[in-house]
């Protein structure tokens, strides 16, 4: 029991400080002002005709 106690602890500590600093660096990412062309373009894939072949 006293290993399970352990390591739920470490998870709602130190997880919690893992995954916060994950959504930042991807926040962080999305947000990037020299990344906008990137997803400016990559969003307007679904709405580009397809060449027929």
């Amino acid at each position: 029991m006293e290993k399970y106690l352990f390591w739920r602890e470490f998870a709602a500590s130190w997880g919690t400080l893992y995954f916060a600093v994950i959504f930042f660096a991807a926040l962080a990412y999305a947000l990037w002002p020299s990344k906008q062309q990137d997803f400016d373009a990559a969003a307007q894939i679904p709405l580009t005709e397809d060449k027929e072949q």
